[in-house]
């Protein structure tokens, strides 16, 4: 055997080599920095084919087949790929990130070392008034006075947090207990492990309108100035066939296709046959998966029957 034939080498990524070690700023405070990966486009169709070899003789044949496996959900080959990323991010964010149980962690202790002495400061026009449908979300925003006012606030707030902090570590009140009173906005660090299918689920929710602000914020800088340039065929599937897909319900498809025909009134009628709408006292009633419903229509430039 000849063993130079089948002698490997590490996949380079030069665009993310070139990022390695470098903070990509999140937030007032907060960052995300690329500490290792492995793999790259290349090793997905690798995989897929199952080869050693380099896999395709063509660009234009390996995003072929990446599209391919992303639009029919052949998930494993995206495992190949896998990065671990150092970030800073406010614990009551971190909270919602832990929460994608698919990755390995190890976060900073404050049991071990003082407590990270930064906390993310609100700015006076960040500050969200709560969602009238939507109980977990937020939508506006408080006037810039207001938020002014809550801003200083926080501020005070956040100092005396920190001083009641460093009284008792200075008098000796151990570390794990000193800290129970730190508000939710001081920053935490970790160092966090994930293949690339599992990162791109974590991204598809968390880069959604939808996502709180903080950690769609952080969602944001991962795809566009990590994964984008780490494995840049695949992110272009993911945004198509994805982030940017349209999911329609069998029920869905039934009302589209009668609105597509131009049989508005059907389509009106099959959307209250199946309780999409009711007719109430000041006009129709609309469930919540028909209001999901109509911004799918709008977003294909499709008029809504039951709100003409």
């Amino acid at each position: 055997m000849n063993s130079e034939k089948y002698r490997l080498t590490r996949t380079s990524v030069p665009a993310l080599d070139a990022m390695l070690g470098r903070p990509l700023p999140v937030l007032d405070q907060g960052f995300v920095r690329v500490i290792d990966y492995m793999g790259s486009d290349e090793s997905i169709v690798q995989a897929a084919r199952v080869s050693y070899g380099l896999g395709t003789k063509t660009v234009q044949d390996d995003r072929e087949l990446i599209r391919y496996l992303m639009r029919h959900s052949h998930t494993s080959p995206f495992e190949m790929c896998e990065i671990k990323l150092h970030v800073r991010v406010p614990m009551d964010c971190w909270r919602q990130w832990i929460r994608h149980r698919t990755a390995n962690v190890n976060e900073y202790s404050t049991r071990y070392s003082l407590a990270i002495d930064a906390a993310y400061a609100t700015p006076p026009d960040g500050w969200r008034l709560q969602a009238k449908r939507n109980k977990q979300g937020s939508e506006g925003r408080l006037d810039q006075a207001r938020g002014k006012a809550l801003s200083r606030e926080e501020a005070r707030l956040q100092q005396y947090c920190r001083k009641v902090y460093d009284g008792r570590i200075e008098v000796g009140v151990a570390r794990e207990q000193a800290r129970k009173d730190l508000p939710l906005a001081t920053y935490t660090e970790a160092y966090w492990k994930i293949d690339l299918h599992n990162l791109l689920n974590f991204l598809y929710l968390r880069m959604d309108s939808k996502a709180q602000y903080e950690i769609r914020t952080y969602a944001e800088v991962i795809g566009d100035q990590v994964v984008k340039p780490w494995c840049p065929l695949t992110w272009e599937a993911f945004g198509d066939y994805a982030q940017h897909l349209v999911r329609l319900s069998s029920a869905e498809q039934r009302i589209l296709g009668l609105v597509a025909a131009g049989k508005a009134a059907q389509a009106r009628k099959e959307a209250e046959r199946i309780g999409f709408v009711k007719q109430g006292a000041k006009g129709p009633v609309r469930s919540l998966e028909c209001r999901e419903l109509e911004d799918k229509m709008k977003r294909m430039g499709m008029e809504v029957p039951w709100l003409k």
